[in-house]
């Protein structure tokens, strides 16, 4: 620990990704990244983008990209953010909405841990709200006094998604605070909260272009809301750095949006995939947590989660494992091709059949 560290660098436990290994070849379901390519189109794009002159700034309010937005979801530009990925969107919310000294803001017990790490960083208090069982939580969790909402929808590791009547209850209960709903997971078959944005004025709603539209490498997130809470994070971006998407981001980004055509047939391999998948383990004996997102929360009763997620990486598979409380008996599995998950579902019978 340096002595030049700040007592905040010093207090805080920095978010760890999943890891991206390269002492050989795995198949890698454990970051949730998208298996399919992103739109020939988007390809294009960045292609033409980069023959472009590069000595240029990227415009820095991203004007052809959020009118692309704002015509997907019927808003006005004046209603869409775009930053560097959805995690860099989530952080400028911090100090753009939540009080350093004031009440804490809410979140799920279990859900992405990145979000402890921004609070930690922007010395925001916070508050966890108990999950159930099964990983639910209860909508009646969010009727206290706060100083904002976080609810990743669907959730993040379990895949759960909240229904929007919970979330309409959420948010008229809590006019007063700004209720985020982090969407990084909604084309996967949750229900997107953006239709009820021009009703809702303390409503944001984020969402990413890294998990459906498999464009995790070019790093575009984006964030719809009233204009208020828009110009409230654009405040925060343009005191930091004005220019945080570059121009062959916005570039790919504004055709792979184009282009639906794309975008549902990848969501509707990975769907009926994950569902093939979660089948499959469940005729194993293992227990899987209902997903709408582009991976499952598995654990099996006989078969620890360490174990089986050190034998399957030894078998060349890499999955996520989370050594907490409550989930240290579950992996995460990011769905991939059929091929690499036949691979996965071979290794994980071969694993439980030596070991009973």
């Amino acid at each position: 620990m340096s002595r030049y560290w700040s007592q905040t660098v010093r207090n805080i436990s920095p978010y760890v990704p999943g890891e991206q290994p390269k002492d050989r070849k795995y198949i890698k379901l454990n970051t949730n990244e998208n298996p399919y390519p992103p739109s020939a189109k988007a390809i294009e794009a960045i292609r033409d983008a980069v023959n472009e002159t590069l000595r240029l700034y990227p415009d820095p309010s991203s004007e052809e990209l959020r009118e692309t937005i704002a015509r997907t979801f019927s808003l006005k530009k004046e209603n869409v953010f775009v930053g560097n990925g959805s995690d860099e969107v989530l952080a400028f919310c911090f100090p753009a909405f939540f009080e350093p000294a004031g009440l804490p803001v809410l979140f799920a017990e279990i859900t992405y841990s990145f979000y402890p790490v921004y609070a930690a960083l922007f010395n925001t208090p916070y508050r966890l709200i108990p999950m159930d069982d099964e990983f639910n939580v209860p909508v009646e969790g969010y009727f206290q006094e706060n100083g904002g909402i976080l609810i990743a929808n669907p959730n993040a590791p379990t895949g759960k998604g909240l229904p929007l009547e919970g979330i309409q209850k959420i948010l008229q209960r809590n006019a007063g605070s700004v209720v985020i709903i982090d969407e990084a997971y909604v084309d996967f078959g949750g229900h997107s909260a953006a239709g009820l944005i021009e009703t809702y004025p303390n409503l944001l709603v984020i969402r990413t272009l890294s998990k459906s539209h498999s464009l995790a490498g070019l790093r575009v997130g984006y964030a719809l809301g009233g204009n208020d809470l828009i110009e409230g994070i654009t405040r925060v971006k343009d005191s930091v750095n004005s220019y945080t998407v570059d121009r062959m981001a916005q570039a790919g980004a504004r055709e792979a949006i184009k282009d639906v055509a794309c975008l549902q047939e990848t969501l509707s391999k990975i769907i009926q995939t994950r569902e093939r998948v979660s089948a499959g383990l469940m005729d194993m004996g293992f227990h899987v947590i209902p997903s709408q997102a582009n991976f499952i929360f598995v654990s099996h009763a006989q078969f620890p989660a360490v174990d089986l997620f050190q034998s399957l990486r030894e078998k060349g598979i890499l999955v996520r494992y989370f050594n907490k409380p409550r989930i240290d008996n579950y992996l995460r599995v990011t769905i991939g091709t059929d091929e690499e998950m036949d691979r996965f579902l071979e290794a994980i019978a071969v694993i439980c059949e030596k070991r009973i």
